[in-house]
């Protein structure tokens, strides 16, 4: 069994290795091990799962993932500082930690990783968003995901409708997963510390979709109308089909889009013609 207990503090490795941090990449390091046993409490039951992190670092995450039930661990990360101590760390870990020099955003998990397959990750913060909207795209070849962002883009992940938060990542994130906001983390916690809080969100993917569209025209209709949230959806959609499109998914063309459900927008993406 997996013991973290037993090897170097992570701050001899960061030391060994020379992994100061890089703000290219946006390193903010996690070394508390209670902090990232917590992070890979929440992702729930991992027996017999391959569990993937992004951007994993000197390996604090990484080890607390190598302590779970988890199948495999594969950590992708793409400084050569890092893949060096991840290499070492890999060779303690039984077979069950494959070290991956990738890109995130170039990199198919579902292509990559054999199912069952999780995400759990700190991710850098200057590419969080766009790992998460590219995993959505096929979000059903995933279990769900376990992320830690900067607090405001988890709380817009999370947002009910009729707030300030709730956009389109909301309403594609709720479309296809059931998000939940776990807990925050202070800046204290990273080293170096960050200028924001943070948050860990659990994202369980649903078995279906909240509601039937096409998810090429979802993106459309939520850009159209997140675009110039505050006008009216009638003068918002007007490029789509306007007042004659909000009258047949029978929503109001007064209405502004922090408004509408999930299931609304959806709607209107099923009778959106492209």
């Amino acid at each position: 069994m997996f013991n973290a207990n037993s090897l170097p503090p992570l701050r001899e490795i960061v030391g060994r290795f020379d992994i100061a941090a890089q703000k290219s990449l946006a390193q903010h390091f996690l070394f508390d091990l209670n902090l990232t046993r917590r992070v890979v409490s929440v992702a729930g039951d991992l027996a017999g799962v391959n569990v993937v992190e992004i951007g994993a670092g000197p390996g604090g995450l990484t080890r607390a993932l190598l302590e779970s039930e988890a199948n495999h661990v594969y950590a992708v990360e793409r400084d050569p500082r890092a893949i060096l101590a991840l290499h070492e760390l890999s060779q303690l870990a039984d077979g069950r930690l494959t070290v991956l020099d990738a890109d995130a955003l170039q990199l198919d998990l579902a292509k990559t990783i054999p199912a069952p397959r999780k995400v759990i990750a700190n991710l850098p913060y200057n590419i969080g968003t766009p790992l998460l909207v590219n995993w959505l795209g096929q979000a059903d070849q995933f279990l769900g995901f376990t992320l830690m962002f900067q607090k405001e883009v988890a709380e817009r992940i999370v947002a009910n409708r009729s707030t300030k938060a709730y956009g389109r990542l909301s309403v594609l994130s709720q479309w296809l997963t059931e998000p939940r906001l776990m807990f925050e983390v202070p800046a204290s916690a990273f080293v170096p510390p960050p200028n924001v809080t943070s948050a860990v969100i659990n994202m369980v993917v649903r078995p279906y979709p909240l509601a039937e569209a096409q998810r090429e025209k979802l993106e459309i209709v939520t850009r159209a109308a997140f675009g110039q949230r505050r006008k009216m959806l009638r003068r918002s959609l007007s490029a789509i089909g306007g007042s004659e499109l909000l009258a047949r998914a029978e929503v109001r063309e007064e209405a502004r889009p922090e408004e509408l459900t999930v299931e609304q927008f959806c709607a209107i993406a099923r009778l959106i013609k492209t």
